[in-house]
């Protein structure tokens, strides 16, 4: 493939990209949201077993290194792009990267539940930000109440791993809106294969310093690349191609199920059990995002 991306026939990228198209337009797109979802919570269960094994840094460059490859691969993107959109690319990719630093960081200290319900707060401040309707006051208390709920039956949580799923909401939310302006910028999936090789620039010296040659067994590679496809690839792949599908708002209220799904795969997979107090916080703050998802304008 030339990198004008002039078509002189059959190339990996249009025959993989024809083929997740073919094979995606047959599955509903609530179905593409939910399996979506499912995958991040299964990579990032995954992820937690690598820990012992190459640390919470070690684990975050596999996962970005990898989809990264994946998805430069599948897309090729071109390099020639102006001074303004390699702004928004490094913007986007440096906040991708330091979001996945702290949650991964979050995750090797609280259950994967609350790691998710507390991340989940970044982006429902983005979607209650700047509302002048009072019912998403409700929502915001609602979501509050879903916080102490979580504190008071934490019992012995570590406090750090709070404050880094704290962390890696405020990355989210920014990873948000620096995503609309990166869509705007650049077609298809060649911002988020361009935003996933500078995350993976940014998450790979730590995990080499912090893991060194344990990086290169062959089964942490194999692992790694599980928590990349399950983790990044298949999950944003399916997004895009809801998204393509579907009201953006369904969308945001499909993607509020997300604490919940993580606590309950933290219970299957991880067996990690939560106080019945903080599973009311997780529903808390699923019903706060689903409602602040649900009253966001159509045009957002």
């Amino acid at each position: 493939m030339s990198v004008d991306g002039t078509d002189r026939g059959p190339t990996p990228r249009f025959s993989l990209a024809a083929s997740a198209g073919h094979a995606f337009g047959a599955i509903p797109p609530p179905a593409l949201v939910l399996l979506g979802i499912v995958s991040v919570q299964i990579g990032s269960a995954l992820a937690k077993y690598l820990f012992g094994a190459v640390g919470s840094f070690g684990t975050v460059a596999l996962r970005l290194l990898f989809a990264a490859a994946v998805l430069m691969l599948v897309w090729r993107p071109s390099l020639r792009m102006s001074r303004r959109t390699w702004t928004v690319v490094l913007g986007y990719g440096v906040t991708l990267g330091l979001m996945n630093l702290c949650f991964y960081l979050s995750l090797a200290r609280i259950p994967l539940g609350i790691a998710v319900t507390v991340e989940f707060l970044g982006p429902l401040v983005v979607a209650l930000a700047g509302s002048r309707r009072w019912l998403d006051v409700l929502w915001a208390v609602l979501a509050a109440g879903g916080v102490v709920l979580l504190m008071e039956g934490s019992g012995d949580l570590d406090l750090l791993g709070l404050l880094f799923a704290l962390a890696a909401g405020t990355c989210w939310g920014l990873y948000i809106l620096v995503g609309a302006a990166l869509g705007r910028r650049t077609t298809e999936g060649n911002g988020l294969a361009l935003g996933m090789a500078v995350a993976a620039l940014v998450a790979v010296p730590f995990g080499v310093a912090e893991s060194g040659t344990a990086l290169m067994q062959p089964w942490v590679l194999v692992a790694g690349l599980g928590v990349a496809l399950l983790s990044s690839v298949i999950p944003y792949s399916l997004d895009l191609e809801a998204l393509r599908r579907m009201p953006p708002r369904v969308f945001g209220i499909l993607m509020s199920l997300e604490p919940a799904m993580a606590a309950l795969i933290g219970l299957i997979v991880l067996q990690e059990s939560l106080h019945w107090s903080q599973w009311i916080a997780v529903l808390c703050v699923v019903a706060a995002s689903a409602g602040a998802a649900r009253g966001t304008a159509p045009e957002a």
